[in-house]
């Protein structure tokens, strides 16, 4: 079981439904009213599986260390992390990190492993089993299946908040993104990365038109569809490159953009593998909400930020969208 409170990380832990104070037991959390949360594979349970982000789950129960620096010999994770928040590693010692939307950890990692912040990351799927696979057991490490609209802390608890590559999958983005900032101190730091509109032709992709109707298939079926074509889409991708038509054939092309979004030099069977992961997470999701960064940046403003900046950042084989600002 883990231990949630020492002298320096002291984050009060609450039943999102009634706000009471949860005390940990031998196999979970309790409220006063009897309410139980249960410790399972390395993470208290605050919600069943059975919900809008269930492919996620299995795609990261799936592909648990493929995206992890340390495992899978590449360090796009750590250059993300630290290109993205800007924040130093010396200065996190001892600081509460709230990480919402875990997936497998490949951002826990970083934290964990480069910083000595303690870690409160939540998942709404059971990627959370993942993400302890591959960072746990860690005494800096704290792990929730939970909503990001129910988050079981109290507010304006942590000293830092981040949240990467989730904005667009959940149902309700203004929300999550006031539901974000309800949980950083005055003083603390908010930031988020999420797909963005880069104009009308955005949703003109084969990921918008055929979304529809993939996100209704079962998980396991997609997979096994997008696995039995890998090959020859990677094929057609290299194609339409070759002939000078690489944007059509982006935008067309039921694949993910490999040159864009994939790390160079890596195997084959390695690029392979991180192709079927990300067009898997192209057309499996329940949400695709892709926003325009002055909008995210007006809702920071909106819910009490400061210092607010948006904007593309690029940097070693990867490109993100980006707000953050300092909460008043």
């Amino acid at each position: 079981m883990q231990v949630l409170n020492n002298k320096m990380n002291e984050i009060t832990l609450i039943n999102p439904a009634n706000n009471l104070p949860l005390q940990i037991t031998k196999d979970g959390l309790q409220d006063s009213a009897g309410n139980f949360f249960p410790y399972i594979k390395g993470a208290y349970r605050f919600v069943a599986d059975d919900n809008y982000t269930g492919n996620f789950g299995y795609q990261w129960n799936k592909f648990a260390t493929t995206q992890i620096d340390k495992t899978a010999s590449i360090n796009l994770s750590q250059v993300r992390f630290f290109a993205e928040t800007n924040w130093d590693k010396e200065d996190l010692a001892g600081k509460n990190v709230l990480e919402v939307g875990s997936g497998a950890g490949r951002f826990s990692q970083i934290v964990i492993d480069c910083t000595k912040a303690n870690l409160y990351s939540v998942d709404y799927s059971n990627a959370v089993e993942a993400n302890f696979k591959n960072n746990g057991p860690n005494n800096r490490l704290h792990l929730f299946q939970a909503s990001i609209y129910e988050m079981p802390f109290q507010k304006n608890s942590f000293d830092k908040v981040f949240c990467f590559g989730v904005l667009q999958h959940t149902p309700d983005v203004k929300k999550s993104v006031m539901k974000l900032i309800e949980m950083a101190k005055p003083g603390a730091e908010v930031v988020v990365d999420f797909y963005p509109i880069n104009g009308w032709w955005t949703k003109i992709h084969a990921k918008y038109i055929l979304r529809p109707y993939t996100k209704k298939m079962d998980h396991k079926q997609l997979f096994e569809k997008i696995d039995r074509n890998a090959d020859r889409l990677i094929k057609g991708y290299r194609f339409f490159k070759k002939i000078g038509l690489g944007k059509l054939g982006i935008r067309f092309l039921p694949i993910c953009d490999i040159d864009g979004t994939l790390p160079k030099n890596i195997s084959k069977e390695k690029l392979r593998e991180m192709v079927v992961l990300d067009t898997f997470d192209m057309f499996s999701p329940e949400y695709d909400q892709p926003q325009k960064i002055s909008t995210v940046v007006n809702w920071f403003k909106e819910f009490g930020m400061t210092n607010v900046w948006g904007g593309t950042i690029v940097k070693d084989g990867f490109k993100a969208s980006v707000v953050k600002g300092i909460k008043m």
